[in-house]
């Protein structure tokens, strides 16, 4: 008797269904065909001892099972149910009437109980695209997956359970979730406030610009100076996501494994600071069969780099493309994926190696032409693709110990809000441009005309501090964002005079 399963397979952050067909015949043999890897054909002594287990049957007669298409390579231990429900069905041990509409997958143990799976969101929105009725996942998956709407989402515990649902008629419960309320209970306080950050005014009005239009940033400063401290409340001034972008940084988090057990949604803007001993491949992504890397992960959040000199060069030169095209192309011999990877990338460093060139109080031991050693470790194209340079300076006692409360996180995203609802607004009929650092140079132009006395302004700073045309676009970009903040229609004199400051590592005479 020849049975046809529905599964899912995962390739980039997206869904393919697969077809899981079981045949049982005469003979005494096991095949399993259609391009498994190593974990897929071990399911057949996971299957064998579940069945056992549950009190089952694995038939004495050949069984020939077949993943289609055989052309997709077929990963992991999920499919170890609907292989196991296929050759009951093939069996006569379990009803099969309505296996055609429904998709299964699931990873089990020996005792015939089920654990958790990778990629449960994608494979929900698969079948809803295929217009599947239902799909039958582990009981710690069927949450997130719940998130989609327009499909039955039923979670099983083990085995046992399944079959009594296609054969008793004992439904498994089904999980119903309301992706509104899911979103708005998962967004909780942080537990950081930048009201705790003391003193530090001139680079809190950078981060607010660099909120408010989703610029890149790096602060350069001596140890002790707040830099991590800054970075970490950094996600408490952002714009709380969408829930189109929640969506989208779930898909990854689960397609990874990385989605904590019985949450549904990744409600808070990803914070990824990998340490500086990380791989290219762990960066941006990839291995014998490619997975979500940092930039990805940070996918509408930060990528945080502390020590941005420490990082391996070649590690770095990995970011540019990505930076540019705000997605990650990993191309291998039989496949090619793509992951989204439109990350803010905020960035640290010590001024020099010893930390403390220019600081009013230490001196700075290091020898001569170290600092411009030192700065030259990030390439010119790296920091051109960086918009707002920040110098961090300590702390004074007197601001250290200041009981004065400060302005609150809530207060400036309030600011950050209003600027992004003006480029809402501006950006309606633009394809995946929702903040000025996402415009192209064509928008750019249209949305950052200046006038005469701006662009003298402009044309002076690029020939003193020798800028590059991508240096041009950045400062236009930051001008126009600060204009916002201002509810400004045009980009003034002023906008631009501030955004230029923020070129400080483009100065000739910063390591001097």
């Amino acid at each position: 008797m020849l049975v046809k399963v529905f599964g899912s397979a995962i390739h980039g952050v997206d869904a393919t269904t697969i077809t899981v067909e079981v045949s049982v015949d005469k003979g005494i043999k096991f095949f399993l065909v259609g391009l498994p890897d190593s974990a897929v054909k071990e399911s057949q002594q996971r299957v064998r001892s579940a069945l056992a287990y549950c009190g089952l049957k694995m038939p004495r007669q050949q069984i020939t099972v077949n993943m289609a298409p055989a052309d997709i390579r077929k990963e992991g231990s999920a499919y170890d149910l609907p292989i196991a429900i296929g050759i009951l069905a093939a069996s006569d041990q379990l009803k099969s009437e309505t296996l055609t509409r429904c998709v299964i997958m699931g990873e089990l143990s020996l005792d015939g109980s089920l654990q958790p799976i990778t990629g449960a969101l994608p494979m929900a929105i698969q079948a809803v695209v295929e217009e599947f009725d239902s799909i039958i996942l582990p009981m710690s998956n069927a949450k997130e997956a719940a998130i989609v709407e327009g499909i039955s989402i039923y979670g099983a515990r083990n085995l046992e359970e399944v079959v009594r649902h296609f054969n008793d008629g004992e439904s498994l419960p089904q999980i119903v979730s309301n992706p509104k309320a899911a979103f708005e209970q998962a967004y909780q306080n942080s537990g950081v406030d930048f009201s705790e950050v003391k003193g530090q005014d001139n680079v809190k009005r950078a981060l607010e610009i660099a909120a408010a239009g989703g610029h890149n940033v790096i602060l350069i400063g001596p140890p002790g100076a707040g830099k991590s401290m800054l970075a970490k409340r950094m996600a408490t001034i952002l714009p709380p996501m969408s829930m189109e972008e929640a969506l989208e940084t779930t898909k990854i988090h689960s397609v990874a494994g990385i989605l904590p057990r019985g949450q549904a949604l990744v409600a808070h803007r990803p914070f990824r600071s990998p340490h500086h001993s990380v791989s290219n491949a762990a960066l941006v992504g990839g291995g014998s069969y490619p997975q979500p890397g940092e930039i990805s992960l940070a996918h509408h959040g930060i990528l945080f780099l502390d020590e941005l000199p420490e990082f391996q060069r070649s590690v770095l030169e990995v970011m540019r493309q990505p930076m540019e095209d705000r997605e990650v192309t990993i191309s291998r011999a039989k496949h090619t994926v793509t992951y989204p990877s439109s990350f803010m990338l905020f960035a640290s460093m010590n001024p020099c190696p010893c930390g403390y060139h220019n600081h009013p109080n230490r001196d700075c031991t290091c020898p001569p032409g170290a600092v411009d050693r030192y700065l030259n470790k990030i390439s010119g194209p790296l920091l051109d693709r960086i918009d707002l340079h920040v110098e961090v300076t300590p702390v004074k006692f007197k601001e250290i110990s200041n009981d004065s409360p400060a302005e609150k996180s809530g207060l400036v995203r309030n600011r950050v809000l209003k600027a992004r609802l003006i480029q809402s607004e501006r950006f309606t009929h633009q394809h995946k441009v929702h903040c000025n650092a996402e415009m192209g140079s064509k928008l750019l132009r249209s949305v950052c005309q200046l006038d005469e006395q701006s662009r003298t302004m402009l044309e002076t700073a690029m020939k003193r501090m020798n800028l590059s045309a991508r240096a041009y676009d950045r400062i236009l970009k930051v001008a126009r964002t600060i204009a916002d903040l201002g509810e400004s229609e045009s980009v003034e004199a002023s906008h631009l005079a501030e955004a230029i400051q923020y070129r400080s590592l483009d100065r000739s005479d910063w390591g001097v």
